[in-house]
């Protein structure tokens, strides 16, 4: 029976056809450790350890992927809120996320990676987009020009039009950092550091990656130069 996927860029079921025969990597955009998980967390962990066991009981070799954001906005607002650190409230998440993940019987990934240990592999990836005009520095922080790609959306199959700036709640309505942008779409893949705020040294200053590239730097720096993917994005 031939096995058909839906792909998302061509909105249709294809069969499928892995790059390399007899061979399937996954990677899947895990959670952000700020908190316990939820519904959603366990719907989409379950959805994917079931389409791996699916592949691997097909024949496939199966290398899955799994990262953990651990350098957020949200974690450090908890960190503050509980007078602890970044790195023991995301310690302390990642810990309950196994535990809770073993109580469903989801199975281990192949590797976890984290954002704080990808920074060099973001860095270099923020200052390509910056030399190919994707990106800009501002003030210490480096943005994303959302419309200066001009297929940005292609794969969401959203507008940008259509969309409302700030909707995700990443964007502080009053935060002075909007101010910086060239667009209110812009979003952030460098930020300069704050008092107080764990920071990283970089060509643009002290300071820490923005969500929106840490996903693409972790699963570059497996894969990327090396072959392709699959990605599930979390929503």
């Amino acid at each position: 029976m031939t096995l058909s996927l839906y792909n998302t860029l061509t909105r249709q079921k294809e069969p499928f056809e892995p790059i390399e025969a007899g061979k399937v990597k996954m990677y899947y955009c895990g959670v952000t450790v700020y908190d316990y998980c939820h519904l959603g967390h366990a719907r989409a962990c379950i959805i994917w350890d079931v389409a791996r066991r699916y592949l691997r009981w097909r024949g496939y070799e199966v290398r899955y992927v799994q990262n953990f954001t651990d350098i957020d906005d949200k974690i450090l607002n908890r960190a503050k809120k509980e007078g602890s650190s970044m790195e023991a409230v995301a310690e302390h998440y990642i810990q309950a996320y196994f535990e809770d993940m073993a109580r469903l019987n989801v199975m281990e990934a192949d590797e976890y990676p984290r954002a704080t240990h990808t920074l060099d592999g973001i860095k270099r990836l923020i200052h390509e987009l910056e030399q190919k005009g994707f990106a800009y520095p501002a003030a210490g922080d480096v943005y994303y020009s959302v419309r200066s790609f001009a297929e940005y959306g292609k794969l969401s199959g959203r507008r940008l039009d259509d969309m409302q700036a700030g909707a995700s709640g990443r964007l502080e309505g009053e935060d002075p950092e909007v101010t910086r942008k060239r667009d209110p779409f812009d979003f952030a893949l460098w930020k300069g550091s704050k008092p107080g705020e764990p920071a990283w040294e970089s060509p643009w200053g002290a300071g820490r990656p923005g969500w929106h590239i840490e996903c693409s730097a972790m699963v570059r720096d497996r894969w990327v130069t090396r072959s392709t993917f699959m990605r599930a994005a979390q929503t």
